[in-house]
């Protein structure tokens, strides 16, 4: 699309999304107007009023949204809102703060996306192009915004983790590297409940490519590979991660070494034993980074050094403490079945799972070989724990029903055995008791620390 002929831009959402959208519009002088149908909290509520930006907390009003001549939409904001069945009626451009700050820059985009590890690759790859020296900017859907990022300085190369939610409304936006880490059923309640319709979303990572582009994608999970009929228009040069079969480009394992084959005359050789991140599914995402790092011409002892020397996201897998023999790992970032998967496929100690919240339509019959071999106790943690309990009851002697963080941490302790592990891997949103999955993360370290 292009933006030559808008003049008036509304950006519906003030969160961090939609407040570096509203500052970079009105950097490059358009009138903007922020609308948030929520409270406005306070940090970007500075940002607009310093920056003399016009918004509104607590309402849409309609006359105003509907006399734009772009909308911006935040991520969180799903399609069935009102306010955006009538934006839609009236047929006015939508697109989303990623596709209307990629406008603004000339710099190699690395894009990662995937039902589950976006954050820990994103996280990865941003930490092998700084250990490279390369001048990059880390955002998206963790930490800042790309439209903020690009109002910090000029950079050459930014990585991006980016959701469904955020692909959803993007017409030009393009990836250099594009990296499809894995697509599992998750928020589909955005999606009618179609994985069809979700995995369309994923793909649209790779819209715009051409063939001096990658698309690094996983040829071992099943969904991906069922719509990979999505690339049909994709002119990228594909790199595929599996540990099943040797393809002749892109990344496999072969005795103890990760392969990475680029192209006919690169191929990199990686000991997984140096690998910092441990589970079958962290070796799938050091896999993708060292494709993307090699597409980027990063040297092999750059890789290396950073695979060695990369430590985990907070939330994600994250080692507390160990008390009395017990170790505590807080997982509060694991909102999904498949998640959970991987936090239990990596255990090698039996588990005292902590487990519950705001459930997404979760299958735990996925889990049911895992929890069986590995799974002494469960500590369900929710306002309503009858689906988990409702399943698990016949296969777990011990399940405990708690709607506090204290208590559950609490009954885990009691019930471990010294070599136990104490798992936080909810497989559910956090919302009915705590502020997001980081509160709920913070809060179990806090009371473990308190043991």
């Amino acid at each position: 699309m292009t933006l030559d002929k808008v003049k008036n831009i509304v950006i519906l959402g003030a969160g961090e999304s939609g407040c570096g959208a509203a500052l970079l519009a009105a950097t490059k002088g358009f009138r903007v107007f922020v609308s948030d149908a929520g409270e406005i909290k306070p940090e970007y509520l500075k940002e607009l009023q310093e920056n003399h930006i016009d918004f509104e907390q607590k309402q849409h009003s309609t006359e105003k949204i509907l006399g734009s001549d772009l909308i911006i939409k935040s991520p969180g904001i799903p399609e069935k809102a009102e306010i955006m069945q009538q934006i839609r009626h009236k047929g006015i451009p939508v697109i989303s703060e990623i596709e209307f700050a990629s406008h603004f820059t000339h710099a190699k985009i690395i894009g990662i996306t995937g039902s589950n590890g976006k954050t820990t690759t994103t996280s990865l790859i941003y930490h092998i192009l700084q250990t490279a020296g390369l001048n990059a900017g880390l955002g998206g859907n963790i930490g800042k915004s790309f439209a903020r990022l690009l109002l910090e300085k000029t950079y050459d190369y930014i990585v991006l983790e980016l959701s469904s939610f955020q692909l959803d409304d993007i017409a030009d936006f393009k990836c250099h590297i594009a990296v499809l880490l894995n697509i599992t059923p998750d928020h589909l309640d955005r999606y009618h409940y179609d994985i069809g319709e979700y995995a369309r979303s994923k793909y649209k990572i790779g819209l715009n490519q051409t063939e001096n582009d990658f698309f690094i994608y996983n040829a071992d999970d099943k969904i991906s590979m069922d719509f990979i009929g999505e690339l049909k228009k994709n002119q990228a040069v594909r790199l595929p991660v599996t540990m099943k079969f040797k393809p002749e480009t892109g990344v496999y394992t072969e005795e103890n070494q990760i392969i990475v084959k680029t192209g006919k005359q690169v191929k990199t050789s990686i000991d997984m034993n140096i690998l910092s991140l441990v589970g079958t599914h962290n070796r799938y995402n050091s896999m993708a980074a060292s494709a993307a790092a090699k597409a980027l011409n990063i040297k092999d002892e750059d890789i290396r050094e950073a695979l060695a020397g990369f430590k985990n996201i907070e939330h994600r897998l994250e080692f507390v403490a160990r008390v009395h023999g017990k170790e505590f790992i807080n997982d509060s970032k694991a909102t999904n079945v498949n998640s959970v998967w991987y936090a239990l496929e990596s255990m090698v100690h039996p588990v005292v799972w902590i487990a519950g919240g705001i459930d997404k339509g979760n299958n735990y019959a996925e889990l049911l070989d895992l929890v069986k071999e590995k799974v002494k106790a469960i500590v369900c943690l929710g306002l309503d724990n009858s689906k988990i309990i409702d399943f698990f009851s016949p296969y777990v002697d011990l399940i405990f029903e708690t709607d506090n963080m204290q208590e559950a941490v609490e009954i885990s302790y009691k019930v471990a055995d010294p070599g136990d592990v104490v798992l936080l891997s909810p497989a559910c949103a956090s919302f009915d008791l705590f502020k997001n999955y980081e509160d709920r993360g913070n809060q179990f370290k806090e009371a473990v620390r308190n043991l």
